[in-house]
C-alpha cells in the first residue's frame, strides 16, 4: 500500500509510525488541516451529472422488479435533504474513496464491523430474545468491516441534516455532535481492558429525554396490535390484510418460491436457537410496500408463520429483506474477511451484523436465497420502536440523545470484534480504538468540522437530484 493510498483507506502507514512521537504529532496536524481544506474544497462542488448517474446506476438493477418502490424512494427523496441522505449512502461510500482520512485511525480500527448506514433514524428501542427493552443500532444492511470514523462521520452529518431540519442553530448541533463523539470515546475506553461491553443496554432505568420515551413505548406494545394491524381471522385462520401502497398478495410462484425457501432459512439459524418445526409453518406470504428510505426498490416480504402454538394470538411475523452487496465496500479492502464468514452471500451478511451488533440478538435472524436472490430474515417486531428524531425539537433534546446515540454506536462496534467472532475481526476494537484517539477533543472538532462540511455538500447533491427530478431525468 503506497502511502497516498493508506491515507484514502482511513490507513495511517506504519513509516509515520516509526518515526516518534515527534513526527506522530506533526503528521496528526498535517490530516487535520488537510481534512479541513479538501472537505471545504468539496462542499464547493457542484456534481450534477455524477449525482445524477449514481443514482441511476445504483436504483437501476432494481427497476424491473420494484418499480413501485423506486418511484415513491425518488419523491420521499425529493422531499428533503436528510431524506436524500438517507437514500444515498452509496454516494457517501464513493466520497470516503477521496475525502481525506481521520487523524484518529489505524490499520486495525479499520477492522471495525460497523453499521455502514449509521445516521439518526436507524437507532430505535426493541425488545430483545430476554425480553428486555433497550435503545440500539436497529438496522443492518450495510453491515461491513471498515473504519469506525464512518459510522461517526455519517451519524454526525445526519445530525446536521435533521437538527436544521427541527430547526435547531448550529452552534447547538455542534455542541450535540461533540456531546455524541465523546459519549462514543469515552464509553470505548470503559470496555478496554474489560468485558463491559458484553453487558451493557441502554434501557428506561438509564436514559432520558426522548430515547426513554422510545424505550417506554417499547414496552407498551403488543403483539396483538401488531397482529391487528397487518392481519385478520376469518373461520379461525389468521392471514394477512390487503392494504393499498402498504401490503399486497403475491402471485402463486412467487408464494411457492419463499414457502419453498423456508427450509434453507431454518437451517442459517444455529441448531441450539431453532425452534420446533412447526414453529415456522407458513400460514400466508403478502409483499410488503413503502418501507424505509434506502432500501426502498428492493424487495420486501412479509411471512406470517405458526409461531410456539396452534392458537392465532401468538403468530409471528417474518420480515424478508432483499439485500445486496454494502455500500461501504467500494470504500474498504477488508471485505474479503467477511466474505469468508459469510460465504458471499449478502443475506448471511446483513443476518450476522444483526447477530454481532446486539446482545441478545433476534433468534429468528436468518438468511436464504430466493429466485437467485439473498434475503435476509428475521421477526417483525411487536416491540419495535423506530427512534422519532422529529422530536427532538430543541438544543436540549438533540443533546441529551446525543450521549445514548454515541453509547450505543459505540456499544455495537465493541461487541462485533474478537468478542463475538475472532475469525472476523482479530483485535479487541474498543481497544484499538481508544489507542487511536489520541486526543477526544480533537475527534470532536474533526467529526464536527467533517458533518457541517459534507451537509453542504449533500445540499448540493439534493438541488442537484431535485432539478433532475422535476425535469424528469430518467433516475432508476
Amino acid at each position: 500500500m503506497n502511502r497516498l493510498n493508506s491515507v484514502r483507506s482511513g490507513h495511517v502507514a506504519p513509516f509515520y509510525l516509526s518515526q516518534g512521537k515527534t513526527m506522530k504529532k506533526a503528521w496528526i496536524a498535517l490530516s487535520a488541516a488537510c481534512l479541513l481544506c479538501m472537505s471545504a474544497a468539496q462542499a464547493q462542488t457542484s456534481r450534477t451529472s455524477w449525482v445524477v448517474t449514481q443514482i441511476y446506476n445504483y436504483n437501476h438493477p432494481f427497476a424491473a422488479t420494484d418499480s413501485t418502490d423506486l418511484a415513491t424512494k425518488m419523491a420521499t427523496m425529493a422531499g428533503g435533504a436528510f431524506d436524500f441522505y438517507r437514500g444515498t449512502d452509496h454516494i457517501f461510500y464513493q466520497d470516503m474513496l477521496t475525502l481525506p482520512a481521520s487523524s484518529y485511525t489505524t490499520t486495525q480500527t479499520g477492522y471495525t464491523w460497523i453499521g455502514g448506514d449509521a445516521h439518526i433514524g436507524n437507532f430505535g428501542a426493541w425488545q430483545d430474545s430476554n425480553s428486555n427493552n433497550v435503545f440500539s443500532v436497529d438496522d443492518f444492511d450495510e453491515g461491513y468491516l471498515g473504519q469506525y470514523v464512518w459510522d461517526l462521520r455519517r451519524l454526525a452529518t445526519s445530525m446536521v441534516l435533521a437538527g436544521r431540519a427541527n430547526g435547531i442553530a448550529d452552534s447547538d448541533i455542534t455542541t450535540a455532535i461533540k456531546t455524541m463523539v465523546a459519549a462514543y470515546v469515552s464509553e470505548m475506553n470503559n470496555f478496554m481492558g474489560s468485558s463491559a461491553e458484553l453487558s451493557f443496554q441502554l434501557k428506561n432505568g438509564n436514559t432520558s429525554g426522548v430515547v426513554q420515551t422510545t424505550i417506554s413505548n417499547s414496552n407498551g406494545d403488543s403483539r396483538s396490535s401488531l397482529l391487528s394491524k397487518y392481519t385478520q381471522v376469518t373461520n379461525g385462520v389468521r392471514s394477512f390484510q390487503n392494504i393499498a401502497n402498504t401490503l399486497v398478495a403475491v402471485n402463486s410462484a412467487t408464494y411457492s418460491n419463499i414457502a419453498a425457501a423456508m427450509s434453507s432459512y431454518i437451517s442459517s439459524i444455529s441448531s441450539s436457537k431453532q425452534y420446533a418445526a412447526s414453529y415456522y409453518q407458513v400460514k400466508d406470504i403478502h409483499q410488503k410496500l413503502g418501507s424505509g428510505v434506502g432500501s426502498l426498490g428492493k424487495l420486501r416480504y412479509y411471512v406470517l408463520i405458526e409461531g410456539p402454538s396452534t392458537s392465532t394470538s401468538d403468530d409471528v411475523i417474518l420480515e424478508l429483506k432483499q439485500e445486496t452487496t454494502s455500500a461501504v465496500a467500494v470504500a474498504s479492502s477488508n471485505g474479503q474477511t467477511l466474505a469468508s464468514a459469510d460465504n458471499s452471500n449478502d443475506g448471511a451478511r446483513v443476518a450476522l451484523t444483526n447477530k454481532a451488533q446486539t446482545l441478545n440478538a433476534d433468534v429468528l435472524a436468518g438468511y436464504a436465497t430466493i429466485n437467485g436472490l439473498t434475503f435476509y430474515f428475521h421477526e417483525k417486531s411487536p416491540y419495535e420502536e423506530d427512534f422519532d428524531y422529529t422530536q427532538l425539537s430543541s438544543a436540549g433534546k438533540l443533546n441529551t440523545a446525543a450521549t445514548y446515540l454515541g453509547q450505543a454506536l459505540a456499544s455495537a462496534h465493541a461487541i462485533s470484534d474478537q468478542d463475538y467472532n475472532s475469525a472476523i475481526v482479530q483485535y479487541s476494537i474498543d481497544k484499538q480504538v481508544s489507542n487511536a484517539v489520541t486526543s477526544t477533543s480533537g475527534l470532536e472538532s474533526e467529526i464536527s468540522t467533517f458533518a457541517f462540511s459534507y451537509a453542504t455538500q449533500v445540499n448540493l447533491d439534493w438541488q442537484s437530484f431535485v432539478g433532475a427530478y422535476n425535469s424528469g431525468t430518467p433516475l432508476y
